[in-house]
């Protein structure tokens, strides 16, 4: 169990709080940009408890800046767009995306006020169709090159997932919880006469598992046995809040982007190869689709498929886990290990240092790539840099 300090640590996401601060130096999954179109060309997103106006401007362009204005506190989503540049509707000061104030009408017109002032804006690019936002200090580090957003043997779709009433580590922790697997998956669809094959796959007796750090954050391992025996090593946690997993060929990738310390946002990268590894065009617009509610009429969980079953797990934790009150068991050491390195990586970004997992050289961001090998075997290919099979 952990002491309310440090659950706090783990936990709080606010500029001000140092599991905020580690967060804010990853690039966050923002929305996806295919919802930015001419008639609706703004949207209104909460990151990490920060009100954020995103918009595409006259130029195809993306910014981001906080909702309200420096002037007077007005929202900005009703700014009008201009070229790169947001102008507030309230009184006209107009901010290019990178903050700067560049006109203030009705200040006099030798006034050097509008050079002092700067709206909070935070950089945006597209990879993929995904637009993601970097909220820390600049410069900022490379976006990462996944191979879920840059392969071109394929074809992508993101989903956006009903948000979650609950804090972003109580589902990122359920990606270091290897064993989970078996019940809350396999045995309930079992209970409940769904014959899904993922579902039966899961539905085997686990024999052993292992955890490892490796550059990414945490490599999982698993060695079930039963008439179907199998060594699986699983994509790894992607250090501090993506979810990496196969489902049959396709592959998808999973954003947990803290709303605020007592909501996350979910959203997913779908990939489906096609059959003969050929490179395609690019596609135009990548599609969304928003996935359904969890939820029957009754409003309690369905439980009739592996989202459902998630949710359930995380949201009934409480809007923010008491890990105060917790019995750990050794089936947890994953759990333990992600603790720790969260707790370990907030203190190097407390004493000036850079966290794991940032890239900076381009050499080693040209793919990062995670390949299906048989035997249920997965594994990293190379260290950075690489080549999808």
């Amino acid at each position: 169990m952990l002491s309310a300090e440090k659950n706090a640590r783990l936990t709080q996401t606010g500029a001000d709080t140092p599991g905020g601060q580690l967060l804010r130096r990853y690039w966050q999954a923002l929305w996806p940009a295919c919802d930015f179109t001419d008639e609706h060309p703004k949207k209104r997103i909460k990151v990490m408890g920060e009100d954020l106006v995103v918009y595409r401007g006259e130029d195809g362009a993306f910014g981001c800046v906080t909702e309200r204005c420096t002037h007077r506190g007005c929202s900005l989503y009703y700014g009008f767009l201009e070229g790169s540049a947001i102008r507030c509707a309230y009184h006209g000061w107009k901010f290019e995306r990178d903050g700067r104030c560049v006109e203030q009408p009705f200040e006099p017109k030798d006034s050097t006020f509008k050079d002092r002032v700067r709206q909070r804006a935070y950089p945006v690019q597209e990879l993929g169709g995904l637009l993601f936002v970097y909220m820390g200090p600049l410069p900022a580090p490379l976006l990462p090159r996944w191979d879920t957003l840059v392969r071109k043997d394929g074809t992508r779709l993101i989903e956006i997932r009903p948000d979650l009433t609950c804090n972003w580590l109580q589902a990122q922790e359920n990606t270091a919880d290897t064993t989970h697997t078996y019940y809350l998956h396999g045995h309930t669809m079992a209970q409940k006469g769904i014959k899904w094959e993922s579902a039966a796959y899961y539905y085997r007796p686990i024999v052993s598992y292992d955890f490892s750090l490796c550059e990414w954050g945490i490599t999982k391992t698993l060695f079930y046995g039963g008439e179907n025996p199998g060594e699986e090593i699983r994509p790894p946690l992607i250090f501090p809040n993506i979810l990496r997993i196969p489902e049959g060929r396709n592959e998808r990738q999973h954003w947990r982007v803290p709303i605020d310390d007592t909501s996350t946002r979910i959203i997913v990268m779908q990939f489906a190869p096609n059959e003969t590894g050929a490179d395609e065009p690019p596609q135009a617009i990548v599609p969304m689709q928003y996935m359904p509610d969890d939820k029957g009429p009754d409003g309690e969980y369905a439980l009739d498929n592996f989202n459902s079953q998630d949710r359930m797990a995380w949201e009934t934790q409480g809007a923010i886990y008491d890990r105060t009150q917790e019995h750990l068991g050794v089936t947890d050491v994953g759990v333990v290990m992600l603790r720790k390195l969260l707790d370990e990586q907030i203190a190097i970004v407390e004493a000036g240092g850079e966290p794991m997992g940032i890239l900076r050289d381009p050499a080693k961001n040209e793919i990062i790539a995670f390949s299906t090998h048989s035997l249920n075997r997965l594994e990293a290919v190379g260290s950075g840099a690489a080549k999808t099979s």
